[in-house]
């Protein structure tokens, strides 16, 4: 049965180096996110619903985050790796952290470690968030190609 319908735009970053990104924001710590740091991240993704995440979706391994005073209030990490290609996952930030650029700061840092690695990143967003889309693009990523999304369940 389709539990979920979710229309995505798949976008590909074409540059050879990491966006550079200025940030208002001062008080804030970056740093590896871990198993103890899962119901922090399923709150985060609760809250603002970048996608599909689970409790073992942290085993994809590489994810980062921004916290403010202990508290993630931001976080990106990896999913799929087909071939030379590596999928930028779960981009998102706390509602009240918005407009401090740390979506930026985190996408940099994953898109830098990528390229690092001699990969090209990519990412999906959903079709209706224009406000990702447009950090997306600032941040250097274009459109590829418009996919549907379904999720299922079990019966």
């Amino acid at each position: 049965t389709v539990h979920e319908y979710i229309s995505t735009y798949q976008m590909v970053y074409e540059n050879d180096k990491a966006p550079l990104l200025s940030n208002s924001a001062t008080n804030f710590t970056i740093r590896n996110l871990s198993e103890k740091d899962v119901p922090e991240m399923l709150e985060l993704t609760a809250q603002t619903k970048p996608g599909p995440f689970f409790q073992k979706t942290i085993d994809f391994g590489h994810y980062e985050g921004i916290f403010e005073q202990e508290r993630l209030v931001s976080m990106a990490g990896y999913r799929l790796n087909p071939f030379n290609y590596t999928e930028i996952s779960a981009v998102c930030t706390a509602p009240d952290a918005l407009g401090k650029g740390y979506a930026g700061i985190i996408l940099a840092s994953r898109v830098a470690s990528i390229l690092k690695q001699g990969n090209i990143p990519f990412l999906h967003v959903k079709t209706d968030n224009d406000r990702a889309v447009s950090r997306y693009e600032r941040s250097g990523f274009s459109t590829r190609k418009w996919i549907h999304i379904y999720l299922f369940t079990k019966d």
